[in-house]
């Protein structure tokens, strides 16, 4: 591994949810931490999500949602990634959830959950502590 390369992070919106704010206000911390940063725009499906991700060889997935379809879009992610031998990329989840889907979430890949009001240094901190540059992929 490089661990001399920045971390690559992909920041996703999806589903239909269009209010991005928060999407946009991490990644921006996440730049400022000394990231790079890929932001996807919103109304991203899972199947555009995984492919941006491996074209863009990240090391972390992001994805925030509010719109209430992270039951299905989040474990989706997960599986692609899995389907397309990527699942060594970390993925992680903030936004709205009802408490007793965090565990779901967890259960199903996404490594960790961050809800409304976690300081956004916490969330920094968390990736650099937990994330490391993968192995670049030989085609």
């Amino acid at each position: 591994m490089n661990k001399s390369r920045k971390l690559r992070i992909l920041i996703a919106k999806p589903g239909l949810d269009g209010h991005d704010r928060g999407a946009r206000v991490i990644a921006r911390a996440f730049r400022d931490a000394g990231f790079e940063v890929v932001y996807t725009g919103c109304h991203q499906t899972p199947e555009q999500i995984v492919s941006t991700a491996i074209q863009e060889d990240v090391d972390l997935i992001g994805l925030s949602i509010l719109s209430g379809a992270h039951a299905y879009s989040f474990p989706r992610v997960i599986e692609l990634l899995k389907e397309n031998n990527a699942e060594d990329i970390t993925v992680i989840g903030g936004g709205i959830f009802p408490l007793e889907d965090i565990p779901v979430l967890k259960e199903a890949g996404i490594k960790e959950i961050f809800e409304p009001g976690t300081k956004l240094h916490e969330i920094c901190a968390w990736v650099d502590q937990n994330v490391k540059p993968r192995q670049a992929m030989v085609a």
